[in-house]
């Protein structure tokens, strides 16, 4: 069964299309949602968690229904929102222990599964403080906490690097990674950090202003860039680039002595850099045609004069 199913799903704020006729299945595993602010990411969380009924379409989550089966739809899955939403005065083992009983948990069910998701989040020694005696990296991991508590089957993930800094963004990377591949959760992680998604997801849906304008695996959305290699030698390559420039290739990068990034003409063929090589004394180690990476591909997708704030890192 797919995980999630969407039919012409649109959905309108008054005059104000925010969703417009998205169609798409999706497999089970850590899926991106990518688009800068008002592409429609937040809505279509909204929907997939089924806390808003789309204005016209149809679809399922997981098998549930969207317009049908809404609260049956909320208890398997696990939402973590960018926003704060912690509970001052509260401890920590208490509001993860409440977020399972609003998921459907028994009281006392939930107060032992959030011991046990703390400690799997590292926050066991924390889990008796307040929320507001956390730091902004554990309260990340709390807010985790509260999404993972009722063992969900698919987790909505909006922003959850937001504010941490570069230690805290890779443990929750990691993390992340290790619910998907070790624990087998389906996740869909929204963010305007490209470099986050290519680490820890292998699908993407990449949306504009509403619009759907692509869906897929990542490998088979980025193409090969036509003419673009990378080299790499063993022996002094000085002599080798400066052949190739001779020839028409543009060098455009080279930051170090075995390896460099070029383009060819286009009537360039591979073996001419061997037949180089061996000319200049060098070993070709290798010879790699250029794949797009995520944030070429969005660039490629959108509108080439339309201005880009997505951040590759």
């Amino acid at each position: 069964m797919p995980l999630i199913e969407l039919d012409q799903i649109t959905h309108n704020y008054g005059p104000v299309r925010a969703l417009s006729e998205i169609s798409l299945t999706l497999q089970p595993g850590a899926i991106g949602l990518i688009g800068q602010n008002g592409a429609g990411k937040s809505t279509l969380l909204k929907i997939l968690l089924g806390l808003l009924r789309p204005s016209s379409g149809r679809g399922t989550v997981l098998g549930y229904d969207l317009q049908r089966q809404t609260q049956a739809l909320r208890y398997a899955v696990g939402f973590m929102p960018e926003a704060e939403s912690l509970i001052p005065g509260i401890r920590g083992v208490d509001l993860v222990g409440l977020a399972g009983e609003l998921s459907g948990m028994p009281r006392k069910q939930a107060r032992r599964r959030a011991h046990e998701v703390l400690s799997y989040l590292e926050l066991d020694e924390a889990r008796y403080r307040k929320c507001e005696q956390y730091s902004i990296g554990m309260k990340q991991r709390l807010k985790l906490a509260c999404a993972l508590v009722h063992d969900p089957q698919l987790l909505l993930l909006d922003e959850p690097t937001a504010g941490l800094d570069p230690n805290g963004r890779d443990a929750m990377l990691r993390l992340l990674k290790a619910i998907a591949e070790r624990h087998g959760k389906s996740l869909i992680l929204s963010t305007h950090l490209l470099g986050d998604i290519e680490r820890v997801c292998q699908q993407v849906v990449i949306v504009d202003r509403g619009n759907l304008l692509g869906v897929g695996l990542i490998s088979e959305l980025c193409q090969s860039q036509r003419g673009r290699f990378r080299l790499r030698w063993r022996g002094d390559g000085s002599g080798f680039l400066a052949q190739l420039k001779s020839a028409g290739v543009s060098i455009s990068e080279n930051s170090r002595t075995d390896q460099a990034v070029v383009e060819v003409p286009a009537d360039w063929m591979t073996q001419h850099f061997f037949a180089e090589a061996l000319q200049q004394g060098i070993t070709l180690r290798e010879v790699i045609p250029e794949e797009e990476d995520l944030q070429q591909v969005y660039r490629r997708l959108i509108a080439p004069d339309a201005k880009v704030s997505m951040k590759s890192a």
